[in-house]
């Protein structure tokens, strides 16, 4: 580890000086991903004018030559989802801390690169004649909506010094005021847990078709239910319940689905490209029939921006029965692809939405199939169907998509279920 030293580069009377000094750094990710700490080596440059007089506020800026880590293996970062914070410590003949801040802007950074980080910018005022000595300290890296906290672990060498003439407004205090030349965002710089509230009151009452078949009925509406689901991410477990409702049209011996999640907005952390978000879910078969018919949705459409809400469409496919008799439909597997990663969600139980009396059809559902919403065939076995990913979708409104680990700690990408507008 470098114990930094600061090399003044061309410093003249009035002219802006860069210095850049080294320091060992331990970063701690944050709680509850299960990344360990990182110890490494921080570079910073500093810029700062070489001279200033005594009621001056004079602007500040920490440049990043490299951060403490590289990018984890576990998912590459989107173009400006980082956005960096730290102090700079004034000292000798004024004390002050200096709020400094960057805008959130770096290139992608993919799985294993070096991270990126913007310039941050801050304002001293000057208070007291003398010299004035400018140290790096502790700084955050906000990522994906998690921080990750950085400090020191040996002493830092100022990386930069002013020399303060006496002048108009000049007192004998020896502190200072500072701020960021940036207003921050305070919603940036907390993470985001899942949460969703359920709605335990249907809307409807479930269809089922008499015995003697569905008497020229065509459309069957699905009771809400409240399906408390556990998600599996890259980087950990979180819960969230999600009230859905299954709808069924009949269109000659099938059956064309409908989910629908009656609470399922979900809040971008970051700013998510078109064609990014691709969810899947299993609807469960029971009663007569047996295995499950894959529902999905289409990507996102249009750019999503961070912290504006994610609007799911309805979840569809179409259900080919396997059995004659009274089938049941019930939310299963939820699968949910987005920014590269996997994120599987197990109900930890289920309820039935709607049931169906069912005729069976040749290479229907019953025996290990059910069609999807492009009128294809998956092989099942009964019960819940494996789930990865590919173009399955599924998800209507509840979404925790999983994460990342990021710099110096962990980024969580977090979707947080909202009622849906109606």
């Amino acid at each position: 580890m470098l114990t930094g030293a600061a090399v003044l580069l061309g410093v003249s009377a009035g002219q802006a000086q860069a210095a850049e000094v080294a320091y060992a750094t331990k970063c701690v990710p944050p709680s509850g991903i299960g990344l360990p700490d990182v110890n490494g080596t921080t570079k910073v440059e500093i810029t700062a004018p070489a001279t200033a007089k005594v009621g001056d506020t004079v602007d500040v800026v920490w440049k990043f030559t490299q951060a403490a880590s590289k990018n984890p293996d576990i998912i590459d970062l989107p173009a400006n989802s980082v956005q960096p914070s730290g102090t700079l410590k004034a000292a000798g003949a004024q004390t002050a801390d200096i709020a400094m801040q960057g805008p959130r802007e770096n290139p992608a950074i993919p799985k294993g690169g070096a991270m990126t980080l913007s310039d941050m910018k801050g304002t001293l005022k000057l208070t007291a004649a003398g010299q004035v000595t400018l140290t790096p300290d502790a700084y955050v890296v906000n990522a994906l909506s998690t921080d990750t906290k950085c400090a020191p672990t040996e002493a830092v060498q100022p990386a930069a010094t002013i020399t303060v003439t006496a002048g108009e407004g000049s007192s004998g205090s020896g502190s200072g005021s500072a701020s960021p030349s940036t207003s921050p965002d305070p919603s940036q710089s907390q993470s985001q847990s899942p949460s969703a509230s359920a709605s335990g009151t249907p809307s409807t009452s479930p269809s089922a078709s008499e015995s003697g078949g569905d008497n020229g009925q065509t459309d069957f509406t699905g009771k809400v239910v409240d399906i408390p689901y556990t998600c599996q991410s890259p980087i950990g477990e979180k819960k969230a319940t999600s009230p859905i409702q299954i709808n069924a049209k009949k269109n000659g011996g099938s059956y064309d689905l409908t989910v629908q999640f009656k609470k399922s907005v979900m809040d971008s952390p970051i700013d998510i490209p078109a064609g990014k978000v691709k969810p899947t879910m299993q609807i469960v078969l029971g009663g007569a029939d047996e295995g499950s018919v894959t529902v999905e949705g289409p990507l996102n459409s249009a750019p999503i921006p961070q912290n504006d809400p994610i609007e799911i469409p309805d979840l569809t496919g179409v259900y080919k029965p396997g059995a004659t008799g009274e089938s049941t439909l019930s939310p299963g597997v939820l699968t949910i692809e987005a920014m590269g990663t996997t994120t599987t969600c197990t109900p930890d139980s289920t309820a039935v939405s709607l049931t169906l009396n069912t005729a069976e059809q040749a290479s229907g559902a019953s025996g290990g199939s059910g069609s999807s919403s492009s009128g294809g065939s998956t092989s099942t076995s009964g019960g819940l169907a494996e789930t990865g990913s590919g173009d399955h979708g599924t998800l209507k409104a509840l979404g925790l998509v999983a994460g990342t680990a990021i710099l110096l700690g962990g980024a969580v990408f977090t979707f947080m279920p909202r009622r849906r507008a109606s």
